[in-house]
């Protein structure tokens, strides 16, 4: 079942979204949309967790309360996307270019940014912003856009790891 969906999603969404509308309860984890081009859809309430979008043209769509978990963004082309209340827990948008987002109320514990252009999506009611992994390459968006207590200045300190280590070490 889970193929046919993925097969209707990518050859011919107007009947998956009937599918859609029938069922709430879908889940089309492991899927691979790698390299694909989709717009103008509803995803609301999916489980696409441990899928790959890597390096899709994703345009208009709606995650919302969707379960990304570890589900693969990279090199993709994100635009005008609802992520609102979505669980994005280990997942990756390493060098992708996500604009125009709303990622209102989405968990991002553990989200892979590297290399991410995010310059004009909105992460202000994000949670667990904190806990995302990022580099000095990642591109935010204005401060307006970020939660008030972010800081998103990359601070890579090797002598503050080396005191960290040191510190494990002497416990064992």
């Amino acid at each position: 079942m889970r193929t046919d969906l993925v097969d209707l999603i990518i050859n011919d969404y107007p009947s998956f979204e009937k599918i859609h509308e029938e069922n709430s309860d879908i889940e089309i984890s492991e899927a691979d949309f790698s390299h694909c081009v989709l717009q103008d859809c509803d995803f609301s309430n999916i489980d696409f967790s441990t899928s790959s979008f890597q390096e899709a043209n994703l345009s208009n769509i709606n995650f919302t309360d969707c379960d990304l978990t570890s589900v693969d963004f990279s090199r993709a082309t994100v635009t005008e996307c609802d992520f609102t209340g979505a669980i994005l827990n280990g997942t990756s948008f390493n060098y992708a270019t996500v604009s125009f987002c709303n990622f209102s109320d989405a968990d991002m514990a553990g989200c892979n940014l590297s290399e991410a252009d995010l310059s004009d999506s909105d992460f202000s009611t994000s949670e667990n912003l904190d806990s995302c992994r990022f580099d000095e390459s990642t591109t935010w968006p204005d401060n307006e856009k970020l939660p008030e207590d972010f800081d998103c200045s990359y601070n890579y300190d090797l002598s503050s790891l080396r005191e960290e280590e040191e510190g494990q070490q002497e416990v064992y």
